[in-house]
């Protein structure tokens, strides 16, 4: 499990294509900061990367390996990866810890666009287009995950929703590198996703 707090912006060190070429290896370049000294990266931990929750196979003092499905890169945003691709990076929640996002599983749901990103003030107003498969579970005031990112949306529009992200966020992740036209990865709302399931269940 994870907050959606990111503790550092780490890169793609290199990419590999493995398993008949429909898998992928990468080397991760971690940040230069305490979060990430080597027991953060010890094998087998799980590291939520842009929100995908990955498991370490190797690591150095300042990078570390995941191993990536055809199923993860046809779901979610690894799949642009290139060397030198800015990631967002938090390590496991620990029992104890300070939640001060939401509860992220790093299981992410799906894809979103980005349409604008317009300065408001002193924060900045993103808009992103969703699927019609994930827009029924995005709500006014409710959590999303955003490359890993806990946000609280602000308002809903058909396949559109907003959310408003201000100046430390941007600087802390790679929001700071996002385009009009991006990807990046959903996880909607856990609650969302297992009160949908119930309810499809209601009239049987």
């Amino acid at each position: 499990m994870f907050t959606g707090l990111i503790t550092g912006v780490g890169s793609i060190r290199s990419v590999t294509a493995i398993g008949n070429g429909q898998d992928a290896r990468f080397i991760i370049q971690t940040p230069n900061n305490d979060v990430w000294e080597n027991a953060q990266k010890k094998l087998g931990a799980s590291i939520a990367c842009s929100g995908v929750c990955l498991t370490v196979i190797d690591s150095g003092a300042d990078w570390f390996t995941v191993e990536v499905s055809a199923e993860t890169l046809s779901k979610t945003n690894l799949g642009d990866w290139q060397p030198g691709t800015e990631i967002n990076l938090e390590g496991s929640l620990r029992l104890g810890d300070e939640l001060g996002g939401h509860l992220v599983s790093g299981h992410v749901d799906g894809l979103a666009t980005v349409l604008s990103m317009t300065p408001e003030n002193g924060s900045t107003r993103w808009v992103f287009e969703l699927p019609p498969t994930l827009a029924p579970f995005v709500a006014a005031k409710g959590s999303i995950a955003l490359n890993g990112v806990s946000l609280t949306v602000n308002e809903v529009e058909g396949l559109c929703f907003g959310v408003n992200i201000i100046a430390h966020t941007t600087e802390h992740t790679n929001f700071a590198t996002l385009r009009v036209g991006n990807r990046v990865n959903v996880e909607i709302d856990m609650l969302a996703r297992y009160l949908t399931r119930q309810l499809s269940f209601k009239n049987v």
